[in-house]
């Protein structure tokens, strides 16, 4: 049993949390979060797969390569991603370790580190080893100000937290927080995750399990189709619950993977709902598929399409234009058997359009939450979620305008 309980990021026992106002941004708004456990813990992070990685990322890389994954800290500013930014760029974010790890007394390798923001943007070294030791004096349960200090474009903070039933009566919590608006399309966007467990689990197995959980929530959205240079979702299990989690194939393995999902899905659906300019949540369904790979690529080229997101956004049930997308999606495909539904309203079926019912999918679409449902018409057993949201002029206005 999976059951949300209060408290984001600091939920799970052993972590404490701070968000601060370093004058990163010029607004004033809080940009430096850190996230802290009282002990060493292991540590999972999956990260960007574009080839322009930022500063962070390649040192947060090193780092759990160098302790072998176990750290006792993550921080993270908003408002410059360092990225782009070459040797300056990774002296900082080197510095931004090294002032947590004098602060907490571990080892800069136990720190991980993540920015986003602005590309190609130096970060101020001053600001933020001032901000670091602010937020190192503030460490507690401040879940919800750190949560707040990693947004950018975000419209509202993003955290959530399970308790998690792992049987004979033994129960352990899994926190999170995130953030993301634009540039989203994860292929592990500017998106940021992190994690909290108060489970006792080895850097291997949580590895795996932050993987999988990824798969079907992080990796399973897209607001722009764009994957940022920053991207990246980081897990700590402290162990601080005293439950024990083994190797994949046990109740408590399972356990830890479904509850990292609930917790990812949260905060993975937020960052859509959230999306730049969005005013729909859309969840792309595709069914009839030969794999579960190609399910995944045709909902997720119809989740990306301008033209799908734009009649979303107008509420036109254009029909024709998820199937002109499945079509060209690469993968098999039918048209003969092929079946669209919007809602619960089916416009299109064997070959046959139904466009007396558009009426009826129009109003569904005025709605904020969206169902969309393409089945391919092969035949198959697969079927993959991708959630996306409408493409409005006002994503056009704020990007337009993010540097100016």
């Amino acid at each position: 049993m999976i059951v949300p309980v209060e408290g984001g990021i600091t939920a799970p026992k052993g972590f404490r949390a701070a968000g601060i106002a370093c004058g990163i941004k010029a607004n004033g708004k809080l940009d430096l979060g850190l996230v802290a456990s009282d002990d060493v813990a292991s540590a999972a992070a999956v990260f960007t797969t574009n080839k322009a990685v930022a500063a962070p990322v390649v040192v947060s890389r090193e780092h759990l390569a160098e302790a072998k994954g176990l750290a006792r800290a993550v921080v993270v500013n908003s408002g410059c991603a360092n990225a782009c930014t070459g040797a300056e760029g990774l002296r900082v974010a080197h510095l931004m370790t090294a002032e947590v790890a004098r602060a907490l007394g571990c080892e800069p390798e136990e720190v991980l580190v993540a920015s986003t923001g602005v590309i190609g943007v130096s970060l101020d070294p001053r600001k933020v080893t001032d901000g670091i030791i602010a937020a190192a004096d503030a460490l507690g349960d401040h879940h919800a100000e750190a949560a707040r200090s990693i947004m950018t474009t975000d419209p509202f903070p993003k955290e959530h937290a399970v308790k998690v039933d792992a049987g004979n009566g033994k129960t352990f919590t899994i926190g999170g927080m995130a953030k993301g608006s634009g540039m989203i399309e994860p292929m592990l966007a500017t998106m940021l995750g992190f994690l909290t467990c108060d489970a006792q689990v080895e850097p291997a197995v949580l590895q795996r399990a932050l993987v999988e959980a990824c798969d079907t929530t992080f990796n399973a959205i897209t607001v722009d189709g764009e994957c940022s240079t920053n991207d990246s979702v980081f897990a700590l299990a402290n162990g601080a619950s005293g439950v024990v989690i083994g190797d994949r194939g046990g109740r408590e393995y399972e356990a830890l993977v479904e509850g990292l999902r609930a917790v990812c899905l949260e905060l993975a659906l937020g960052i859509v709902r959230g999306g730049e300019g969005a005013t729909k949540l859309v969840s792309i369904h595709v069914t009839g598929a030969k794999t579960y790979d190609e399910a995944k690529r045709a909902a997720r080229a119809i989740a990306n399409s301008l033209l799908v997101k734009t009649a979303i956004h107008g509420a036109d049930p254009n029909w024709g234009r998820l199937v002109a997308v499945a079509g060209r999606a690469g993968v098999a495909f039918e048209l003969s058997g092929a079946r669209v539904l919007i809602g619960d309203t089916v416009l299109f079926e064997h070959g046959r359009p139904f466009d007396e019912r558009a009426p009826q999918a129009a109003e569904y679409l005025k709605g904020k939450d969206v169902r969309i449902e393409v089945n391919l018409g092969t035949g198959g057993p697969e079927d993959a979620t991708i959630w996306t949201c409408d493409l409005s002029a006002e994503y056009v206005k704020i990007n337009a305008e993010y540097r100016t």
